[in-house]
């Protein structure tokens, strides 16, 4: 079982550059251009109807994000991602826009729902992307994501959490990792695990060990290391209980200009 790849596809559609939209700059929603806002609601509404014909039209020969995709994996990606599901709503909105060389960029943030069935189970998934990109000509260029954060349920009752982690830290900086269960145990068992992966496309197709350990605390509690040079994480904690199970992402952005 691995949650990162139910991750992955949501920030390919989530739209981005790094560090936001300079406030100096940035537009509010409603003055957009009515070719930027004809763009994402075709994105939104090719999203919905999986039309990969019609996806793939907004995005541009040369296509690049900073997590090392190319045009043609987010293509495999994505694809991979709708044969998972039984069922994907999409919503995008537009928080802010400005002019650009060639075009636009938008930051936008991108909600996800979706069902799987799967034998004696169904997941249901709920995400949100906060993302940047670059339109030339029409077309998405670049983008990177600025904030994600993905939930993964199944069962009668899985467990609700409280998770603690920062968005973004500085190279080789300690820090926390969270997942609280809200409900008491009542001398139920818990088990779970924390992952700790990478975002580029060589990690995405690489296989994960999953060894889960007893929690006799109420949930995971984790001290980690950034590693010494600007990367993107995703940090996911799986918690399993004989009433659900509930996994949770969260994308740690390692940045030295904070």
């Amino acid at each position: 079982m691995r949650p990162l790849p139910l991750s992955l596809p949501l920030l390919t559609l989530g739209l981005a550059l790094a560090g936001g939209l300079s406030p100096a700059v940035a537009a509010p929603p409603e003055t957009a251009p009515g070719e930027l806002v004809q763009v994402l609601s075709q994105i939104e509404a090719a999203s919905d109807a999986r039309d990969m014909a019609a996806v793939m039209a907004t995005y541009g020969p040369s296509f690049t994000t900073a997590d090392g995709f190319s045009r043609d994996q987010f293509e495999q990606t994505l694809q991979q991602f709708w044969q998972q599901y039984a069922t994907l709503d999409y919503d995008i909105e537009l928080v802010a826009w400005e002019p650009s060389d060639g075009g636009f960029t938008a930051e936008t943030i991108t909600r996800i729902q979706g069902t799987q069935a799967q034998p004696n189970r169904q997941l249901e998934l709920t995400a949100e992307v906060r993302s940047r990109q670059r339109f030339e000509n029409g077309q998405i260029v670049y983008q990177e994501v600025l904030a994600e954060q993905s939930q993964l349920t199944t069962g009668a009752n899985p467990p609700s959490l409280t998770v603690n982690l920062p968005n973004q830290i500085a190279p080789g900086a300690k820090y926390s990792f969270d997942a609280i269960v809200q409900e008491p145990l009542r001398n139920r068992s818990l088990l779970g695990v924390a992952l700790d992966e990478g975002v580029t496309a060589e990690d995405f197709l690489a296989p994960r060990p999953l060894l889960l350990e007893s929690l006799s605390a109420g949930g995971l509690f984790k001290v980690g290391q950034a590693p010494e040079q600007p990367d993107n994480r995703w940090i996911s904690a799986i918690i399993v209980r004989e009433d659900g199970i509930t996994v949770e992402t969260r994308r740690l952005r390692i940045d030295g200009a904070q």
